[in-house]
């Protein structure tokens, strides 16, 4: 494995925060994967490791001998703490000017990633979020009860909300660090209603939201957390924020 990635000399311009729960079989190819894409551009890896007991922070220190600790950060957690916390927890820990979040299922490519960038770039965008329902978008891997409870989950919120974003479940995202500093600290949710109820608050501040079509790929390791209690959840959360903003 080649360290890579010779542009990321001196302070970070992109944090690049990564949660993970028992992403053992993963998370070696998600950083081997950034550190390929992203050969031109100055960034750092946050790992937010909520106490995963298949070994998954003793990868990352094998990691940190590759790369650097400088490069690869390990941020842990004595244990899940929900996803909204995991990138507080990581934020406090950027360098960036900008922060990426983003999934270490490998259902989020980073080869998407040098796009992200790019359109912020040309459009100065607040934040720029991947969506898998616009033109060039899709999912790979899902049967036709998830696509179908995903784009009805969207349907939904994007009748009752109306957020300016065609995607308001990923968490493939891009912001000037100062917006998600803004925008977290507004948000009430964890979970997965987190997701929905960032983008929603930041259109409510009137943040400009740019969207790039991305592949969602469903995890190739390891087992999906999303559940029943999880859907549960987004309806709730979908009924908060109907009442809230």
């Amino acid at each position: 494995m080649e360290k890579g990635g010779e542009a990321g000399g001196g302070r970070p311009e992109y944090s690049i925060i990564v949660p993970t729960y028992n992403e053992r079989l993963n998370v070696a190819l998600i950083v081997y994967l950034i550190f390929k894409h992203l050969r031109d551009a100055k960034f750092e890896i946050i790992i937010v490791d909520d106490g995963s007991p298949d070994g998954t922070q003793d990868i990352v220190k094998q990691l940190q001998q590759v790369y650097g600790e400088d490069r690869v950060l390990l941020r842990a957690r004595p244990r899940k703490l929900g996803l909204g916390t995991a990138y507080i927890h990581g934020l406090k820990h950027a360098s960036g000017d900008f922060v990426v979040i983003m999934d270490a299922d490998l259902s989020h490519h980073p080869k998407y990633l040098p796009s992200f960038i790019r359109k912020q770039k040309e459009t100065g965008a607040d934040i720029v979020t991947g969506t898998r329902y616009v033109n060039n978008g899709g999912v790979h891997g899902w049967n036709l009860m998830r696509k179908l409870t995903s784009r009805g989950a969207n349907v939904l919120a994007q009748t009752l909300l109306r957020p300016g974003a065609s995607d308001l479940t990923g968490s493939f995202r891009l912001y000037k660090r100062s917006v998600l500093e803004d925008v977290i600290s507004s948000c009430v949710s964890k979970g997965y209603v987190f997701q929905m109820e960032m983008i929603v608050r930041a259109t409510r501040k009137g943040y400009h939201i740019e969207e790039v079509p991305i592949t969602f790929v469903d995890r190739v390791f390891g087992i999906s957390k999303l559940g029943g209690s999880e859907i549960v959840g987004y309806l709730k959360g979908l009924v908060y924020l109907l009442l809230t903003t």
